[in-house]
């Protein structure tokens, strides 16, 4: 049976008293023993999130990293750092980085092999804009980012990912797939991870990214192949967090 995961992505936003709250809030609480969690912080909190969460079941993560391993890359910041400072999992091609910093799918294939290289275990986020939606090409766009990693990957490697589906139409706008569209491209990457291998599409864990709130998530985990969720806007918030957490159990 596969674990949910509900990953909190913070993006460029939250402070030190945010970290420490959260690591308050989650002390107090009990997690569904049956349900991973994850806060995706900004690099400057990742220690900090390690300390304030270390007595909780909270895994602290990062939302993206350098392909290499050092060098002269001002700005940059590699696995291996990433590691020293608590990090466990990784976002990788998130549609923000795709679309605002121009990470085409070379780029993405690059940065998962360096997270898996440090033991890291890469979220690789797809989606679709909404263009490309009315257009017809849900899932040739999403399958196509798909095979861009897996292609190039062995068994070993495929089997350490966590895969997010995320509309970027549904990102930030207030807009949110419904069960059945969320399900439906659920399954067809589900579908096409059958290719490769059958236990490997069995066990894969695909996560819904598009505005998962906390009025909306128990509809959206109910979904036979919605495995857990990459939350925006309502990871900034303790109680909603703590709400879709408790949902996924």
């Amino acid at each position: 049976m596969r674990m949910p995961l509900i990953a909190g992505n913070w993006k460029m936003n939250g402070s030190l008293a945010l970290v420490e709250e959260f690591g308050r809030a989650f002390t107090d609480v009990s997690l569904p023993v049956n349900v991973e969690v994850a806060v995706m912080v900004p690099f400057p909190f990742l220690e900090s999130a390690g300390r304030a969460l270390g007595e909780t079941a909270v895994t602290v993560g990062a939302q993206t990293l350098s392909d290499q391993p050092s060098g002269a890359f001002t700005g940059e910041v590699s696995a291996t750092m990433l590691r020293e400072c608590g990090a466990r999992l990784v976002l990788v091609g998130h549609s923000e980085r795709r679309s605002l910093f121009g990470e085409d799918d070379a780029a993405v294939l690059s940065r998962v092999k360096a997270a898996l290289l440090e033991g890291l275990t890469p979220v690789l986020c797809v989606g679709e804009t909404l263009e490309e939606r009315e257009a017809q090409r849900t899932e040739a766009v999403v399958l196509g980012q798909l095979e861009a990693v897996f292609d190039a990957l062995d068994e070993g490697q495929r089997s350490r990912l966590v895969v997010a589906y995320e509309p970027v139409w549904a990102i930030g706008t207030g807009r949110t797939a419904t069960p059945d569209q969320a399900q439906s491209v659920h399954a067809a990457v589900r579908g096409r991870l059958t290719r490769y291998d059958e236990a490997l599409a069995a066990g894969m864990r695909l996560l819904y990214g598009g505005s998962m709130k906390a009025d909306n998530a128990a509809e959206l985990l109910a979904q036979p192949d919605i495995d857990g969720g990459l939350v925006g806007g309502a990871s900034l918030k303790v109680d909603d967090f703590l709400a879709i957490c408790q949902s996924a159990g």
